[in-house]
C-alpha cells in the first residue's frame, strides 16, 4: 500500500508542480469589423501574470495565410498605469503611459503616447470637476493640433460634448443618451460636414456591438457610410 502510495504522488507531483507556473486566468476576445469597403476580423489572446497583463493580436489575415506574422502585435499592459505594444513584421513599438494628479482637489487624468515609427508623441489630459462636468484635451507635439473638449451629463443618461480643435479652428458637437445597455449618439464634424448615428451596446451575455452611419452633408447623393463592429469574450 505504501509502494501504491509513493507511485500516485510521483506521478501527480509533475502535474501540480506545472499547474503553479501555468497562467491562472486566459481570455480569448474576437473583433469582427465591417465597412462599405471591407470586413475584417481580430483575434486577441490575454493571460494574466499577476499585476500585468500579456496580449496577442492577429488579424484575420495571419490566420487566413498561414503561420506568418502578418499584423500580429504583442502587448503588456499594466492597468492604470502603461501599455507597451510591439508591432512584429513592422519591428516598432508604441508606448501609453497613465498618471493620475491631482488638481485643487480634482482629478486630472493624463495619458502620454508615443508611436516610436511614426515619431508621434500625444498627451490627453482630463480634468473631472465633479460627477457631472468635465473637461478634457489632446494634444500631439509638434503640431498645432490641440482639442479641447467639454462634457456635461444630464440626469445620469444623457452627455452632451461640445469640442474645439484649434488646429482646423472648427467645432465638433455630439449628444448621446443610454437606455438601459444601449447607447444612442449624433455627432457633427463641422470641418468635414459629416453627421453620424450611432447605436452601441456593452452587454456581459451578448457581447459589445457598435453600428454608424455617416452621411456628409456636401455630397449630393447622400448615400451613408456604414460601419458596424461587433466584440465577443470568453474565458479560457
Amino acid at each position: 500500500m505504501q509502494n501504491y502510495k509513493s507511485k500516485r504522488l510521483r506521478q501527480r507531483l509533475p502535474l501540480y508542480l506545472a499547474s503553479l507556473y501555468l497562467p491562472k486566468e486566459m481570455k480569448a476576445s474576437l473583433k469582427g469589423r465591417y465597412t462599405n469597403d471591407q470586413s475584417t476580423s481580430v483575434v486577441t489572446l490575454a493571460v494574466n501574470a499577476g499585476d500585468v497583463k500579456l496580449l496577442a493580436s492577429m488579424s484575420d489575415a495571419t490566420i487566413v495565410k498561414g503561420p506568418r506574422l502578418n499584423n500580429l502585435t504583442l502587448t503588456v499592459e499594466k492597468p492604470g498605469t502603461f501599455i507597451i505594444d510591439y508591432d512584429v513584421p513592422k519591428k516598432d513599438f508604441r508606448f501609453q503611459f497613465m498618471n493620475l494628479i491631482w488638481v485643487a482637489d480634482k482629478p486630472l487624468k493624463l495619458i502620454y503616447n508615443h508611436d516610436h515609427g511614426g515619431n508621434q508623441t500625444v498627451m490627453d489630459g482630463a480634468l473631472v470637476l465633479d460627477s457631472t462636468n468635465k473637461v478634457s484635451a489632446n494634444y500631439m507635439f509638434g503640431t498645432r493640433n490641440l482639442k479641447v473638449k467639454y462634457s456635461y451629463v444630464h440626469g445620469g443618461v444623457s452627455v452632451y460634448e461640445p469640442c474645439y480643435d484649434l488646429g482646423k479652428n472648427a467645432w465638433d458637437f455630439s449628444v448621446s443618451r443610454r437606455v438601459f445597455d444601449d447607447v444612442f449618439k449624433a455627432t457633427y464634424h463641422s470641418w468635414t460636414r459629416d453627421f453620424a448615428l450611432e447605436w452601441s451596446r456593452n452587454s456581459n451575455f451578448n457581447g459589445t456591438f457598435k453600428i454608424s452611419a455617416t452621411i456628409n452633408m456636401d455630397v449630393e447623393s447622400k448615400v451613408p457610410k456604414i460601419f458596424a463592429e461587433s466584440t465577443w469574450d470568453m474565458e479560457m
